[in-house]
This record gives C-alpha cells, sequence and structure tokens, in this order.
C-alpha cells in the first residue's frame, strides 16, 4: 500500500511537564481508515497537532505526500484536513460563510457548487443560512467536518469526531466518513467510542504517555488478542472448582454461584475447549441453568492492554 503519511522518532517534550509524545513512529497507507485510541492525555491531539501544524515537535520528522513537514509545511498543509474536538468559530457566522471561508483560506477559488456538495453531504444545505449558534450540538459538529472538507482534502483527520452527538447522529456520522473514504480520502480518527474503531477501522494504534503500543491490522488484532468467554450459572453453589476441571481456565465467582470461562487463542481452538469444559463439567455431576457465551470486543483489549501498560 502506499505510504501518505511517515512520522518517524516523533517526540514532543513540555517544559517541566510531561512528555506528549515519546518517539513515535507510524506509517498511514493511502485510502485507509486509521483508528488511533488512548485514554485522556495519551498523545491523540498532540500527535495530531504536530502533523496539522499546530504542536512544534522536540525532535522526529514528519513528512507526508512525500513532502518533509519541515521545509514543505504550507504545501503539505494544503492537503490535510483537520475536525478539532472543540469549534473555534464565529457563532454568528452563517453555516454557508464559514465553510466558503476556510475553502479561501488554503487559496482555493470560490466554488459554490462544491461548497453546496459538501452541505448537502452532511444535511446542512437547508441549514446553510442560519447562524452556528442556533444549531444543535450534532449539527455544529457536522459544520466542522464541512469546513474541514472544504478545501478536498486528501488527508483527513477526525479528532473526536462524534463526542457529545447522540447515536442516531452517530451512526449517520460513520456512515458519512465511509462515503469519504471510498472517494479515496485517508482517513485517522481518535475517538473515545471504541465501537467506532471497531466498525469502521482498517488499523489500529493504541497510545499512552506518549507512547505507541502497538499498531496492527483490526482483524488480525481482534484474533491474536480476543478471547472466548463463557458465563456458567450454577443450580447449585460450589465451594470451588473440582479438580478434574483443573486443566481448563475457569474461574469461580465470589458467590460461588458463576463459572466464567476465558479461552485464549483463535476462536475455533477456544470454542472447541469450551465445549470440552462443558461436558467435563456434566461428566462431573455439576448442574447448571444457563450458559452466556461472547466474543471480546475491540474494547476489551484496549482495555487490557492499557492496564498492562501501568
Amino acid at each position: 500500500m502506499e505510504s501518505i503519511l511517515e512520522i518517524s522518532g516523533l517526540s514532543k517534550h513540555y517544559a517541566n511537564g510531561p512528555i506528549a509524545l515519546d518517539n513515535v513512529d507510524l506509517t498511514i497507507g493511502k485510502g485507509e481508515i486509521f483508528a488511533l485510541l488512548g485514554p485522556n492525555g495519551a498523545g491523540k491531539t498532540t500527535l495530531i497537532g504536530a502533523v496539522c501544524g499546530l504542536v512544534r515537535p522536540s525532535s522526529g520528522t514528519i513528512r507526508a505526500f512525500g513532502l518533509d513537514l519541515t521545509h514543505d509545511w504550507r504545501r503539505a498543509r494544503a492537503r490535510i484536513g483537520l475536525v478539532p474536538q472543540e469549534m473555534a468559530t464565529d457563532m454568528f457566522t452563517k453555516v454557508i460563510d464559514a465553510v466558503s471561508y476556510s475553502r479561501g483560506l488554503f487559496g482555493l477559488k470560490r466554488d459554490p457548487a462544491r461548497i453546496e456538495a459538501v452541505l448537502r453531504s452532511l444535511t446542512l444545505w437547508d441549514k446553510r443560512d442560519s447562524q452556528i449558534r442556533h444549531l444543535s450540538g450534532g449539527m455544529k459538529r457536522r459544520v466542522l467536518i464541512a469546513k474541514a472538507l472544504a478545501h478536498d482534502p486528501e488527508l483527513l483527520f477526525l479528532d473526536e469526531p462524534t463526542a457529545g452527538v447522540d447515536v442516531e447522529l452517530r451512526r449517520d456520522m460513520w456512515r458519512q466518513i465511509g462515503a469519504m473514504r471510498e472517494a479515496g480520502t485517508t482517513i485517522i480518527l481518535t475517538t473515545h467510542y471504541i465501537e467506532e474503531a471497531e466498525e469502521m477501522a482498517d488499523r489500529v494504534g493504541v497510545i499512552d504517555k506518549g507512547k505507541l503500543l502497538l499498531v496492527e491490522d483490526k482483524e488480525k488484532l481482534m484474533a491474536r488478542m480476543g478471547r472466548v468467554e463463557a458465563d456458567i450459572s450454577l443450580a447449585a453453589p460450589l465451594s470451588e472448582v473440582p479438580a478434574s476441571l483443573g486443566q481448563f481456565p475457569l474461574h469461580l465467582s465470589d458467590d460461588k454461584l458463576t463459572l466464567t470461562y476465558r479461552g485464549a487463542g483463535e476462536s475455533a481452538e477456544a470454542k472447541a475447549e469450551l465445549a470440552q469444559a462443558i461436558a467435563a463439567l456434566v461428566g462431573a455431576g455439576i448442574a447448571f441453568t444457563s450458559i452466556d457465551t461472547h466474543q471480546s470486543s475491540l474494547e476489551d483489549i484496549f482495555v487490557d492492554l492499557v492496564e498492562q501498560g501501568k
């Protein structure tokens, strides 16, 4: 896959403060959706700010579209869009004027047809003459995206794009982000809603305390680190897990009424082992009333990774 962004040894140290970025290496392929996950203060926004020229790195290099951002920042930035967490625009401005102004900031000629297309794609055309202050939180978020798309960026950063947005609008935005990718836009997003990454991302990166803990294809990550879990509700309490079941990863709850199976490895292997554990349970004469089986989510994996890094 052709790379569109190459980050090498990127660090950001604040005087008398924490290390915001610690020797980060990252390559983003053209046309992919990359999700950067991490807790508050992990370095996500700092990383985006460094690429978009809002943060001056302490060390390291950033290349976008083959251009070194240290020397060709203006040329590279003209091809990058940013949807920030917070709206920084005049709330008394009309929607259409705010979006048109963003296009002009990058030296592009007026293009009413393009602005209309952007606004229609985000269900904002009927609000084009409304002042931003009169819009709902979800519509304001759409205006931020429209402003970022006004100059037709090839690389788009979405920093918490659906924060404060209700579920219906969030899913509508997911569809819009998918349409952007279909149009050829490369997208990097940060999010607290890890189901967004699970739904849309091709690859996932996890960052904590300024360190990039991993970067991996989402499906491969979930296959490698995911696990099958099952909660087995017992008909009567057990004092302990019987020795005959000791070969299986079974854990007895504090109330002695639930056995939890946590399998590792490939899903098929774990499910086969769970079936063996159930058969052994029956063979031992232990009655149960129900089995609740589920596959660990990307959020489960994320939490485990962050906990391991503490």
